[in-house]
């Protein structure tokens, strides 16, 4: 939880963005940030709204994207161009 505690706003936003993205792995998060799936769950309940995070949560539970493992070997990573950026917790509009 120590982890947790320690990030700067803008990585926390960076954080949830990846979280909300549809083919970033959590393995990418946990690369970048050092945060586990756990954690990443922990920290979106904590910065959420809770209607947002059950929403959020029924989105990814069970994505193959989202979980390396479970994701074809050939899926290429990317983030569309058409994907609206998150600022300070809130969706941007284009």
């Amino acid at each position: 939880m120590n982890k947790l505690k320690n990030l700067t706003p803008e990585a926390i936003d960076r954080i949830i963005e990846m979280a909300w993205e549809d083919r970033t792995p959590f393995d990418a998060i946990t690369a970048q940030f050092g945060l586990s799936e756990q954690e990443v769950i922990t920290l979106m309940r904590r910065e959420m709204k809770a209607s947002s995070f059950r929403m959020w949560r029924e989105r990814v539970q069970g994505r193959p994207t989202k979980h390396r493992a479970k994701s074809p070997e050939d899926l290429d990573r990317f983030r569309s161009k058409l994907q609206r950026s998150i600022t300070l917790n809130k969706i941007s509009k284009r």
